[in-house]
């Protein structure tokens, strides 16, 4: 069976490696327009969605599937981030650059750590599928602006995660653990600057 990961990742290094340039702006431009909205809303979005989704992720006609909400979200987002960056040049999809981390690298003063501590948390503590996604999207803004990388894939695959409840605080957790991980890297990078 083709993980959600795998799925994901091929959609992803479609868009990526696509020869028309135009099209390829035009693709990013239409996942952007599908933020916030349910996976099936936008036929102009099908094709990315379920052309090749392997029919054992397929939703059963009534509600998206959790396997296509999770690749509906990622790439949508993905959109969002992807918007004034070159696609060749600066992708915004990079692969082992986790959620966590990525948030983490938003830390520049004491300020953004609180700021990001908080809004961390929050969408961490999201109840279900669609308020992380209203969540998530404003992350992806700031990490967007900063020009900050993140594993869409991976996401995809934690997005899928989330949306069983026995698996939700297993995801938030390892997101955490990301987190912190980087920012007390730089925190004890800043203490060794400030040494010297």
């Amino acid at each position: 069976m083709v993980s959600v990961y795998n799925s994901t990742a091929q959609k992803l290094a479609s868009i990526l490696h696509m020869n028309n340039p135009g099209q390829q702006k035009a693709l990013l431009a239409e996942l952007r327009r599908g933020v916030g909205r349910a996976p099936g809303e936008l036929p102009s979005l099908w094709g990315i969605l379920l052309e090749e989704l392997p029919e054992e992720m397929m939703g059963n006609g009534t509600s998206p599937s959790r396997a296509e909400w999770a690749i509906y979200l990622s790439l949508t987002l993905f959109g969002v981030h992807q918007q004034g960056h070159d696609p060749k040049q600066q992708p915004m999809h990079q692969k082992d650059q986790s959620f966590g981390s990525s948030v983490a690298h938003l830390v520049t003063s004491e300020d953004d750590k609180d700021r990001m501590i908080r809004r961390f948390n929050i969408a961490a503590t999201a109840t279900d599928i669609k308020e992380l996604s209203h969540h998530l999207r404003g992350i992806i803004q700031l990490l967007r602006a900063e020009g900050i990388a993140l594993d869409y894939a991976q996401l995809s695959n934690d997005l899928y995660l989330f949306q069983d409840i026995h698996h939700r605080s297993n995801v938030c957790l390892r997101w955490g653990q990301d987190f912190y991980r980087v920012l007390n890297h730089i925190i004890e990078q800043e203490e060794e600057h400030t040494d010297e």
